[in-house]
C-alpha cells in the first residue's frame, strides 16, 4: 500500500548493474521506499546474491537476473524475465556502463565498439523493450558523466558512450511522451566506487572523488540514488529530456 514512507509502492524498478556501486545505492533507496527491484548482474555472483539479501531485507520482492548486456538476445531476455515475474515494468535505471580507458589515437575499434555498445545501445534497446510494458507515469534514467560534456583524460570512449546516452535521452523523452513516459538523465560527479579503480593512478581521479566538493563534502552514491528516487515523484512529471548533474558543484569550477 502506499504511503507517505512507502510512495513506490506496488511499483517495479529495473536497474542494471544494480549489485554494485551507484547501481546498487539506487536499488536501495527505491527499495526503502517501497518499489520491487529487478536487476541483471555479469561477472559477480557472490555481490549479486548479497545484494539480493539486501534489498529483500527492505521488504522488496526481488529479481536476480544475469545478462550480458552486450548481447541483444540477453536484454530481450532480462526484459522477458522482468515482465514474467512483474507484469510489467514502472522503472527503468541504465546504470551499468563499460568502456577501456584509452585516448582516441590509442583505443582500438574491438574496444570502441564494446563501450559504445554497453554504454549507448544497451540502454536505447532497453528502453525500448521496456516501453512496451511501461504504464502511463513510468519512468526512464539513464546514468550519465560529466565527461559527455568535459574531456577527461584517457576517457575517449567512454565521454563519447555518454554524450550519446545524453542525446538518447533527449530523443526518447520525445518518443515515449505519448506513452505517458518521462525520460532523464542523472549525471553523477567523480563519485567513490569501484568504477573508479578503472582509471591510471597518475590521473588523480581518486583524489578527486575523495576531496570536498563546493558544496563541502564528497559525492555519495546515495546522493545520485536520492535524485533517481526523488524523480520518482509525480512532482517531477514535467522535467522531461534533462539530465540532471549530482555532483556538488564540483564542474561548475575549474581547479
Amino acid at each position: 500500500m502506499v504511503s507517505a514512507d512507502k510512495p513506490l509502492a506496488g511499483k517495479n524498478a529495473l536497474v542494471t548493474g544494480g549489485s554494485r556501486g551507484i547501481g546498487k545505492a539506487i536499488s536501495l533507496e527505491l527499495a526503502r521506499r517501497g518499489a520491487d527491484i529487478s536487476f541483471n548482474y555479469l561477472r559477480s555472483h557472490g555481490a549479486a546474491r548479497e545484494a539480493e539479501e539486501e534489498f529483500a531485507g527492505q521488504g522488496a520482492a526481488v529479481l536476480r537476473h544475469r545478462a550480458n548486456l552486450a548481447d541483444d538476445a540477453a536484454i530481450s531476455g532480462l526484459v522477458e524475465a522482468v515482465v514474467g515475474r512483474f507484469g510489467k515494468i514502472d522503472i527503468l535505471v541504465n546504470n551499468a556502463a563499460s568502456g577501456v580507458m584509452r585516448s582516441s589515437v590509442e583505443i582500438t575499434e574491438k574496444h570502441w565498439d564494446w563501450t559504445q555498445s554497453i554504454n549507448a545501445k544497451a540502454p536505447w534497446r532497453l528502453a525500448a523493450l521496456a516501453s512496451a510494458h511501461m504504464p502511463e507515469g513510468s519512468r526512464v534514467f539513464n546514468i550519465s558523466s560529466p565527461g559527455s560534456t568535459r574531456v577527461l583524460a584517457q576517457y575517449f570512449p567512454v565521454g563519447v558512450s555518454k554524450a550519446a546516452l545524453d542525446a538518447i535521452t533527449r530523443y526518447m523523452a520525445i518518443d515515449l511522451a505519448p506513452k505517458g513516459i518521462a525520460v532523464n538523465g542523472v549525471s553523477a560527479g567523480f563519485v567513490e566506487t569501484d568504477a573508479l579503480d578503472a582509471f591510471p593512478d597518475d590521473l588523480g581521479i581518486k583524489e578527486v572523488a575523495l576531496r570536498p566538493t563546493p558544496a563541502g563534502r564528497a559525492i555519495l552514491p546515495e546522493d545520485v540514488a536520492k535524485v533517481v528516487a526523488m524523480l520518482c515523484s509525480p512532482d517531477a512529471e514535467m522535467i522531461r529530456g534533462q539530465v540532471i548533474a549530482v555532483d556538488g558543484g564540483e564542474m561548475l569550477v575549474h581547479r
